[in-house]
């Protein structure tokens, strides 16, 4: 029979390892989250080794914290955000995300509703994402040491046989590809915060890579490497792959996909697209010989369609991203000391 939470707001009593915090797993993590595992409420799942054997030869592990705000905001909310990160991590390596782990930091007063709503998301989310949840964590803290709701989630996947995405692996000649418009996701949270009189349609991009990373490598399992660019967006990732594999990338800014609307923000804000965070954008890097196939097959899957060759690997200057601009000029493209926006995700 479906138990019923009959609290309304989230009190000290809800993480004091009582009856009130057994009702708040059942009722709201338990009953969303529903499968074999986590239905046994051990303090640890397990996971049956030969299963993961299977499927291929590595463990891909990886954990996130989401932070965001607001909680909610055009496109998605910090529960698809935590689901999405963490599979989007795993699936960048190449491997097949398969179980999660949800800890959640409340603060006392935190209306039910609100705690309701982000988790049918998470359910939601990894429901699209074929993923599990399938242990977890509670903490409550008294009002004012955290931010209403704080969210950690850890991910496990099984990479195949063969399949060795990495940064180290990118030479000159490579051909760099995004899967759509970038900086989307850094907007849409600065204006749902509120303090801008602005009013667009700009939503979060905010959705799961494992798919289109599972198509990219059944036509092309040597990919070089791969990539979401979530904080630090576009710009950071192309620094890190440059400065790994001791190249440079030349980037066409004609190239880049901006929507009009992200553009126009950035120009009024003087803030730069290619910075601003997303979370749904998967940078690729592949050999010259593969980057049309790779491309055809991104532009053919709901998660691409509107990819992109944005750019190209050299050998020098090593370690360095530069620009070409429409008016012919060539710029540097930096790493940033810090993020332009903070609590992003």
């Amino acid at each position: 029979m479906k138990k019923i939470l009959r609290d309304t707001t989230i009190t000290l009593a809800h993480g004091s390892g009582g009856s009130a915090m057994r009702d708040l797993i059942d009722c709201l993590f338990v009953q969303n989250f529903d499968n074999p595992t986590l239905a046994l409420l051990e303090d640890q799942a397990r996971i049956d080794l030969a299963s993961l054997a299977n499927l291929g030869d590595r463990l891909a592990f990886t954990t996130d914290s989401f932070v965001v705000d607001p909680l909610f905001f055009p496109g998605s909310d910090i529960g698809a955000l935590a689901i999405n990160g963490t599979v989007n991590d795993l699936a960048v390596s190449g491997a097949r995300p398969l179980y999660l782990t949800c800890s959640v930091i409340l603060e006392e007063g935190l209306p039910v509703a609100t705690l309701q709503r982000v988790i049918q998301s998470m359910k939601t989310a990894a429901g699209a994402a074929g993923v599990q949840i399938v242990t977890g964590d509670t903490k409550v803290v008294p009002r004012g040491s955290v931010d209403k709701l704080f969210i950690n989630t850890a991910g496990i996947g099984v990479i195949p046989v063969g399949v060795t995405p990495m940064a180290n692996q990118i030479q000159p000649g490579d051909v760099v590809l995004v899967n759509g418009p970038i900086g989307n996701h850094g907007t849409a949270i600065l204006i749902a915060r509120g303090e801008l009189a602005l009013d667009t349609a700009i939503a979060s991009d905010c959705q799961p890579l494992n798919g289109l990373v599972q198509a990219i490598l059944d036509v092309c399992p040597g990919v070089r490497a791969m990539r979401d660019a979530t904080r630090g967006g576009l710009a950071t990732v192309l620094n890190e792959f440059a400065v790994t594999a001791q190249v440079g990338i030349r980037l066409e800014e004609a190239a880049l996909p901006i929507q009009q609307e992200v553009a126009g923000v950035c120009e009024l804000l003087g803030l730069d697209p290619l910075y601003l965070a997303n979370e749904g954008k998967l940078v690729v890097v592949a050999a010259a010989a593969d980057a049309a196939r790779v491309l055809a097959v991104m532009q053919a899957h709901p998660a691409g369609q509107d990819s992109r060759m944005i750019g190209e690997v050299v050998a020098t200057p090593p370690g360095l991203v530069l620009l070409k601009t429409t008016f012919g000029t060539e710029r540097i493209v930096d790493m940033l000391v810090g993020d332009q926006l903070p609590r992003i995700c």
